[in-house]
């Protein structure tokens, strides 16, 4: 099977146009792409980019701006701003979208898990009727994010069996999730069919996949071996030349 290693344009290409980026994912040797945002961009000059290298998005973030679903009063918004994300996947025929939880509101843990529930549940049938993906991102409160309140993947996948929709599952980001909880392959094998899309950093620095603690060759070759057949995306902010690191993880990392 090949693996499906999606370029994210914020991260590797941070700083850079987007159609520039797309320049480089092209030039780096990979087909598909992502980004976090896709608020202020000139979506469609990507996408003739894209058409023009040949090369797709698979994801983009869906909130372009923050919203806490811990919030049960933040609901509509979220909504409302899932409809407009949801318009925007048409222009790249992208089929997933991210969505993060927002902060933690200092109500009670159970409370917040319930309001974020229910967010998703509402969410659904908007997801349903356009065949749209949301993927719940848990992130780390440790480092990058502090003040989140999804942190840790184990409530992540009990909110997505909870929601019961094929069309929420988590975003397994394995840099978030090596500062906040490790044991990162057992987790992962034993949920592989929650995950609907999976991020990468070399942990800790969130450089190339080579320069951290992580074995990513091992830990991408048994996600594969365990049947996962969704994109790998590259989340890192290059040491030096973004060129030169992605086409370096085309010749450490599995293919």
């Amino acid at each position: 099977m090949k693996i499906k290693y999606s370029v994210n344009l914020d991260a590797v290409f941070s700083g850079v146009d987007p159609v520039t980026a797309i320049e480089g994912v092209k030039a780096a040797g990979y087909d598909c792409f992502e980004f976090m945002r896709y608020f202020g961009k000139d979506l469609q000059a990507m996408k003739s980019k894209a058409d023009a290298l040949g090369v797709i998005c698979v994801s983009f973030s869906g909130k372009p701006k923050p919203i806490n679903l811990t919030d049960p009063a933040a609901q509509n918004d979220f909504i409302e701003v899932l409809k407009g994300a949801v318009e925007a996947t048409k222009i790249f025929g992208n089929k997933r979208l991210v969505v993060t939880a927002g902060d933690d509101t200092g109500a009670r843990r159970d409370y917040q898990h319930k309001a974020l529930v229910n967010a998703l549940k509402k969410a659904v049938p908007i997801a349903a009727e356009n065949n749209i993906t949301l993927m719940l991102e848990p992130l780390n409160g440790r480092v990058n994010h502090i003040g989140t309140y999804l942190e840790y993947s184990d409530e992540g996948f009990e909110i997505i069996n909870e929601v019961g929709s094929a069309n929420v599952r988590l975003l397994y980001d394995i840099y978030h999730q090596q500062i906040t909880e490790g044991d990162v392959l057992r987790r992962i094998l034993a949920n592989i069919k929650l995950i609907g899309h999976i991020h990468t950093a070399g942990s800790y620095g969130r450089k190339e996949l080579d320069l951290g603690e992580l074995d990513y060759r091992r830990i991408i070759e048994k996600i594969i071996e365990a049947g996962y057949d969704g994109y790998i995306g590259f989340e890192y902010w290059p040491a030096a030349d973004n060129l030169t690191g992605l086409k370096r993880m085309r010749e450490c990392m599995p293919r």
